[in-house]
């Protein structure tokens, strides 16, 4: 979801894209204008193929998610960093200007100490997940060390906006909004009352650009909405902006990998770049019904989430 946005965004500023990633069952999400290079990220001759001539890189790849990474993190560890650092080899080589990653804000503090919770706190991932995430932090911080590779680490809270199908166990917003028009139940792990920090795809989007062509000391950022808000209160603005009546719910029992509260603190990014988040959260919600009825899931509950393929690639930029 977010590589499609950010490519189309790349694209209509003029840049000249290029999308690495597993498959794009439908071109149409793309802009006519981004190249389009399939391929595994364990398949470097592949990826070598699309970072040459680059000037940046942002890489969003994640094979996994939290939970799957506690189920077999020797899995996420050889999916997600070995391929990472093949990545940066190859970036060095072909004389990559900076490599802006999407780091995930949501995992790698762990179990916070204080909220909202600033670059400087503590890292204490409880999933292998976050743990994969920082240890790619670390190896940018290492090739910038031996080899000058600039770079920039975007900490990520949960996104939600278009292009975030709802079925990919994923995504609480999408999952709510595609259940609640299927009239389908809403399932929510424990009581409902933990709190995350949910920021619409448009201002990730400006929030990794403004980092592309930051220039200062800080190398790493937090990019959020300053807000956290509960699973319960997240489920009653949708069934509130969507007005189509009560959302159904049900409950499970809490999970391992979910930390109790997660708010980002975002001063930096806003003292240090252009950046401030402007998409309001009903009006972010209200964009996302939108798409989401536009992508006609009712009429095509179990196709529609093939319509757009989740960029989840390497978009290049070369300006």
């Amino acid at each position: 979801m977010l590589g499609i946005n950010l490519c189309n965004t790349l694209n209509a500023g003029g840049a000249e894209v290029t999308a690495f990633g597993r498959r794009l069952s439908r071109p149409t999400s793309l802009h006519q204008d981004v190249k389009w290079i399939s391929g595994h990220f364990d398949d470097v001759r592949t990826f070598e193929h699309a970072v040459r001539g680059q000037e940046f890189v942002f890489h969003l790849i994640s094979t996994t998610i939290p939970d799957d990474s506690n189920r077999d993190p020797a899995a996420d560890l050889a999916a997600n960093v070995l391929p990472t650092v093949r990545l940066l080899e190859v970036c060095c080589k072909e004389g990559v200007k900076k490599v802006v990653f999407s780091s995930s804000g949501g995992t790698v503090y762990g179990i916070p100490s204080r909220v909202p919770i600033p670059e400087s706190s503590s890292t204490e991932p409880i999933s292998g997940y976050g743990i994969s995430k920082l240890a790619i932090e670390k190896y940018l911080a290492l090739f910038h060390r031996l080899h000058g590779l600039e770079y920039h680490v975007c900490r990520i809270s949960n996104i939600y906006g278009p292009f975030q199908q709802g079925n990919r166990r994923q995504g609480l917003v999408a999952t709510t909004i595609r259940r609640a028009l299927l009239k389908e139940h809403v399932e929510i792990w424990g009581d409902g009352q933990v709190i995350r920090d949910f920021v619409y795809v448009d201002d990730v989007v400006a929030a990794m650009l403004c980092c592309c062509f930051y220039h200062g000391p800080y190398k790493v950022m937090n990019v959020g909405s300053g807000t956290g808000l509960t699973i319960n209160q997240v489920i009653d603005d949708i069934e509130l902006v969507l007005n189509e009546g009560a959302i159904d719910r049900s409950h499970r029992p809490g999970r391992t990998v979910d930390v109790p509260r997660n708010t980002l603190d975002i001063s930096l990014i806003q003292s240090e770049t252009s950046w401030q988040p402007i998409v309001a959260w009903h009006e972010g919600l209200r964009r996302s019904i939108e798409w989401m009825k536009a992508a006609n899931i009712v009429a095509n509950p179990y196709t529609a989430g093939d319509r757009h393929e989740q960029s989840r690639g390497v978009p290049q930029l070369k300006s």
